[in-house]
């Protein structure tokens, strides 16, 4: 962090910063020391922490629902089996009110996406300060720990759905099928078909740009207001900060469901036809 006492365009600069990996311009391939060394680095430099907190993340989903698939009782579930099946019906519900199509993948992929989302969402709850503090003291200048207030995460995750629309539309309706639903809707003439193809390209690049960019504005949002309570006295920290964690609970299910069901919901549209 800058300085023993940094100011607050200081501190909430240096809670902002991703630990960026990239070729530098003067300096080769380098961890940015600074946002705007981050910046030179161009477009496929890599945020390391986003990187590492969002596969820890992944594996810890992994690991639960692997250690539950291996000690499950057919009794009354109790402790982490009953919660873990919550969500699993929770997750099946989803399928069951949102896709009308047929596929072993989707139900999965509803299952991983709002679990995986949910906890990388949930390392907000942690101290704003602890985790940034260790890695200091480690020698790491910068550490975000919600991968999902990341615009490369969110994003990623939204273009993965769209590629998985593209492949279930082509798979499902064939390559000519697909084009002949983009080029007839909404207006089912021939001489429509340009305005047509840019209206449904649009609304189809739209899909993932959304998905990502809402669930990164809800979380860097929050991360911010985080971020500047704990400027405040610390009095103000307490009653402020409570209150917003407690609803943190609230914001943090249901962005982790929105992005889950709204996938589910796309992929939908590409077993019907129309």
């Amino acid at each position: 962090m800058a300085g023993n006492a940094p100011t607050s365009t200081e501190y909430i600069t240096h809670h902002l910063q991703n630990l960026t990996f990239g070729l530098h311009p003067d300096h080769g391939w380098a961890i940015a020391h600074n946002a705007e060394e981050a910046r030179a680095m161009g477009f496929w430099a890599i945020n390391l922490d986003t990187m590492g907190w969002s596969i820890a993340t992944g594996l810890l989903f992994l690991w639960l629902f692997r250690f539950l698939a291996r000690t499950v009782t057919s009794g009354v579930p109790t402790g982490l089996q009953n919660a873990l099946e919550m969500v699993f019906e929770f997750a099946n519900g989803i399928i069951r009110t949102s896709f009308s199509g047929h596929s072993k993948m989707v139900g999965p992929m509803a299952l991983t996406l709002f679990c995986w989302i949910f906890f990388m969402n949930s390392l907000k709850w942690l101290p704003i300060d602890l985790v940034p503090q260790i890695a200091h003291k480690l020698g790491i200048d910068y550490m975000r720990i919600v991968p999902t207030s990341d615009p490369n995460a969110t994003l990623g995750m939204g273009f993965a759905i769209f590629l998985l629309i593209i492949y279930y539309s082509i798979r499902n309706k064939g390559f000519s099928g697909f084009a002949k639903e983009l080029s007839f809707r909404p207006f089912n003439h021939w001489a429509l078909i340009p305005f047509n193809l840019i209206l449904e390209l649009v609304v189809l690049i739209v899909k993932p740009i959304s998905l990502g960019l809402r669930l990164f504005g809800n979380m860097f949002a929050g991360e911010v207001i985080f971020i500047m309570i704990s400027l405040l006295p610390f009095w103000a920290i307490w009653v402020l900060d409570v209150p917003w964690a407690i609803f943190h609970i609230l914001v943090i299910t249901l962005q982790a469901f929105i992005f889950a069901v709204l996938s589910v919901v796309y992929l939908s549209a590409c077993f019907e036809e129309h």
